[in-house]
């Protein structure tokens, strides 16, 4: 009976690492889990710094092709015919750009 009482006493000395180990086993899966949710969603604020991004990305093209339909704009009234279609091209990409969504 003593050497059952000892042996139960020392028992949880000796299972100390035992159980730390046990607990990470357990819990890994766990935090793997929660790992991958967040890798694979979007925050709020990563949304908008997206949105953002793309807005002005955007807006930059838009400039640009504004930009390059004035000065085809300005040819055509020089007379370059070839001008007055680029011209009328990059408006209608200008107008396809301003009616999609972001």
């Amino acid at each position: 009976m003593r050497t059952t009482i000892a042996a139960l006493s020392i028992l949880p000395l000796l299972l100390g690492g035992c159980v730390s180990a046990v607990k990470t086993v357990v819990t890994a899966p766990v935090k793997a889990v929660g790992k991958v949710a967040d890798w694979s969603t979007t925050s709020q604020e990563e949304a908008d710094r997206n949105l953002g991004r793309s807005v002005r990305e955007r807006e930059a093209k838009l400039g640009k092709l504004t930009r390059q339909r004035d000065k085809a704009a300005e040819k055509c009234r020089g007379g370059d015919e070839e001008q007055c279609s680029r011209a009328e091209v990059l408006d209608h990409e200008i107008e396809a750009m301003t009616a999609a969504p972001y």
